[in-house]
């Protein structure tokens, strides 16, 4: 599948997923939680971790298994790939429009009813929507075949437990009597989403209490988007960064840091912020003044209580991590093939790798003399963190040719 240009070092999220308005005309609605059979109480589920995000296989209607992440933020299912809809035969689907944060109009999806399994866990009839044109390009930027995203209606069926430690999944009954470990963090479910108050000091604003929308599905920091009815206030440096997509256009805005990020009684220091450039009319009373993303998440252990409206955190060994920007100034997207091809989406004004002389549209064909199939996405973005003065040589293939390049990191915020 070819997916074009997304330039998504995606803050994957709140752009996409995570915002989502429905706007059905008729009541068309299922609330059907997930249950065990034959008396189970929990059961533990592998997931792979591709940039921060949780990827789970489930299957729809009998058939599968389909990678879908999960996403806190999402209500209902979401199926981003339009072909899935024909084979799954859902009975009469009805045609819905779809807006979100940003500046983009409605696009066209289709409600229906599927049945879902994860693990040995069914749900028999739940809401899902299927979006008429592939406008995410999920897969791209993770680089496997990404179906759609699940969330509320398996959260809010069981306390799940997310250890990103051991990449699983807990997945515990309710009536499963069980002692929680970790800090108790109270949450409120607004919109079947889970919103929670942090600490903020930021250079020019000062200490303050805000509300965030808690998104595993989102591979950044945090977003801080909106303050007393306007947009939220920048620190006195920032920098231009493309922070994503949205269901139709890109979200642009500045990238800064802020001094000290509290979530309960774990403190953060020197945190990477965006600040996306919306359209303030459509943070209009949605009560929130960001979004919390799987950067900060992923440093816990964390357990979700939906029922009780609580999460309970625990740091794991990835809590003491540098927040680090891309040193390179280069966004990447795979095609997946065969064959696979890792090109560059975006190169940034004045980066090291405009200097380098990277283009848009070249493949990359290795790094440091290792072919890049060698390569994760994450690993290929670990080394473009690497250390400012580190130098990278790439190689790439661009029109019928190939070049080496020569690329000096550098730390940009």
């Amino acid at each position: 599948m070819n997916y074009g240009k997304p330039t998504i070092h995606l803050k994957i999220s709140r752009l996409l997923w995570v915002c989502f308005l429905l706007i059905i005309s008729s009541n068309f609605a299922f609330s059907q939680d997930f249950k065990f059979k034959y008396g189970r109480k929990q059961q533990t589920i592998p997931f792979s971790l591709i940039k921060n995000l949780i990827i789970v296989p489930i299957y729809i209607n009998d058939k599968g298994p389909f990678d879908f992440i999960l996403d806190t933020g999402v209500n209902p299912m979401i199926i981003t790939d339009p072909d899935l809809k024909e084979s799954l035969r859902v009975p009469f689907p009805r045609p819905i429009k779809i807006s979100g944060y940003g500046n983009f109009e409605e696009i066209d999806a289709f409600l229906g009813a599927t049945s879902v399994k994860i693990g040995d866990a069914e749900a028999e009839s739940i809401s899902t929507v299927f979006l008429k044109d592939d406008v995410l390009p999920i897969s791209g930027f993770v680089g496997k075949k990404i179906y759609g995203l699940i969330g509320y209606s398996l959260f809010n069926s069981f306390v799940v437990k997310v250890s990103y430690t051991n990449k699983s999944l807990k997945l515990i009954s309710h009536e499963k009597k069980i002692k929680l470990k970790g800090e108790k963090i109270p949450f409120e479910l607004i919109e079947n989403k889970p919103y929670i108050s942090l600490k903020i000091k930021q250079d020019g604003l000062g200490e303050k209490t805000i509300k965030t929308l808690v998104d595993c599905g989102a591979n950044h920091t945090i977003s801080l988007e909106a303050w007393e009815g306007k947009s939220f206030p920048k620190p006195e440096f920032t920098i231009n960064a493309n922070l994503g997509n949205g269901l139709i256009s890109k979200i642009n805005g500045r990238m800064g840091r802020i001094a000290s990020l509290n979530i309960g009684s774990f403190s953060f220091n020197e945190v990477l912020s965006s600040y996306p450039e919306y359209n303030i009319d459509s943070l209009k009373n949605k009560g929130r003044n960001g979004n919390l993303g799987a950067e900060i998440l992923s440093r816990f252990n964390t357990i979700y209580d939906y029922k009780n409206g609580c999460m309970y955190v625990k740091k794991n060994e990835r809590f003491n991590r540098p927040f680090e920007h891309d040193m390179a100034g280069i966004e990447l997207y795979t095609e997946n093939g065969p064959p696979s091809r890792t090109k560059i989406s975006k190169v940034e004004p004045d980066s090291p790798a405009e200097l380098a002389g990277l283009k848009e549209d070249d493949e990359i064909i290795a790094i440091n003399f290792k072919k890049i199939d060698d390569y994760s996405l994450d690993d290929v973005g670990n080394t473009f963190r690497a250390k400012s003065g580190y130098s990278v040589i790439i190689e790439i293939w661009r029109e019928k040719a190939l070049l080496i390049k020569l690329l000096k990191l550098k730390k940009r915020i």
